[in-house]
C-alpha cells in the first residue's frame, strides 16, 4: 500500500472507532448494586489513590492501527490537562503533523491535516459515545487509568456503592463491574496493588449485534514527580458486528509539559466534513 493510504487509515481509523457502532436509541438510565462490605470499599479506595495527582500528562506515542488486513505504525505525540482535553497527534515521516484527535469537556474535534478537513461534534452526535455513557470525562478515566461511573466527572462515596466486585477468581485479579439494561462496564484489577490492568464495555444490542471495547494497560513505570505508577502501552480494541479495530498506544518519555495550546483553534482553510463523509472515504480505501 503507498504511503499515502497509509496515513488515511491512521487519519480515519479512529473517527471509525467513534461512529462505526451506531445506534439511534436513547442512552438508557442506569441500575445500581450496592458494595457489600467495608473490605470491598476500602479495595475501591486504594483503587482510586492510585489516580495521579498531576494536573499534565505529555509524551511521545509511538501509534499502531490495525484494520482488517490493513497494518500501520506512526509517531505522534499525547498531550493531555487534567479536567479540560486529551489531544493525540499523528506525525507523518516523524515530523509533519498529519492528523489530530482532540476531546474536550464539549466537543470531539478530527483534524485531518493532509486534506485541510476537519469534523467538530458534541458527544451526544457520536452514537456509540451517547449509547456507552462515553462523555469527556470516561475517556479521561480511560486514558489516565482510572475507574469511573458513566456521565459522571468524579467518583462520589454514594457512586462507590454502585459497583459490584469479584475476588474469587483464583488469582490477584478482581473483577470490578457495572451494569445497566444495555451497558456492561467492568475493570480487571489487581488486589495486591489496586491497579488497573482492563477496562471493558460492552454494549447490548439484540437486533444489531453486540459492539465492545477492550482497553488494556501494559508496562506500568513509576512517575517520580508524582510516585504514582503509570501504563506506558494501552492496547484498545473495538469489537462490531462489522469488523475489528485495534490501536496500539506506546508512550516514551512521560513529562508534565505545561504552555500549550490546550484547545484548537480551526483554521478557516480547512473545510467541515460530516461522519458519513470520513467513513465514506474510508471504505473507499
Amino acid at each position: 500500500m503507498k504511503a499515502t493510504n497509509f496515513l488515511k487509515v491512521a487519519i480515519l481509523a479512529l473517527p471509525l472507532m467513534l461512529a462505526s457502532c451506531g445506534s439511534k436509541k436513547k442512552a438508557v438510565e442506569e441500575t445500581t448494586k450496592p458494595v457489600i462490605s467495608s473490605a470491598q470499599t476500602q479495595f475501591l479506595d486504594k483503587v482510586t489513590n492510585n489516580a495521579q495527582q498531576a494536573r499534565f500528562i505529555t509524551s511521545k506515542v509511538k501509534f499502531s492501527v490495525q484494520v482488517g488486513e490493513q497494518d500501520i505504525s506512526l509517531t505522534g505525540n499525547l498531550k493531555m490537562k487534567r479536567d479540560s482535553v486529551i489531544r493525540l497527534q499523528l506525525m507523518a515521516f516523524g515530523f509533519v503533523e498529519a492528523a489530530r484527535l482532540e476531546f474536550t469537556k464539549d466537543y470531539v474535534l478530527i483534524m485531518d491535516r493532509i486534506n485541510k478537513q476537519y469534523l467538530m461534534a458534541p458527544y451526544m452526535q457520536i452514537d456509540f459515545l451517547r449509547n456507552s455513557g462515553l462523555n469527556f470525562y470516561t475517556l479521561q478515566a480511560l486514558f489516565w487509568n482510572e475507574l469511573f461511573q458513566p456521565n459522571h466527572s468524579k467518583l462520589t462515596a454514594e457512586d462507590m456503592h454502585k459497583f459490584t466486585m469479584n475476588t474469587d477468581t483464583g488469582n490477584d485479579d478482581a473483577i470490578v463491574s457495572f451494569e445497566t439494561e444495555k451497558i456492561d462496564y467492568s475493570w480487571l484489577i489487581q488486589q495486591s496493588t489496586g491497579v488497573i490492568n482492563m477496562t471493558n464495555i460492552l454494549y447490548k444490542d439484540r437486533f444489531n449485534g453486540n459492539t465492545q471495547l477492550n482497553w488494556d494497560y501494559e508496562d506500568y513505570k513509576l512517575i517520580e514527580s508524582t510516585n504514582k505508577l503509570f501504563p506506558n502501552t494501552m492496547n484498545i480494541a473495538l469489537t462490531t458486528p462489522k469488523k475489528e479495530v485495534k490501536l496500539e498506544i506506546k508512550l516514551n518519555y512521560i513529562k508534565h509539559e505545561t504552555g500549550w495550546e490546550e484547545l484548537t483553534k480551526v483554521s478557516n482553510k480547512y473545510r467541515e466534513v460530516t461522519i458519513d463523509e470520513i467513513l465514506q472515504r474510508f471504505m473507499a480505501l
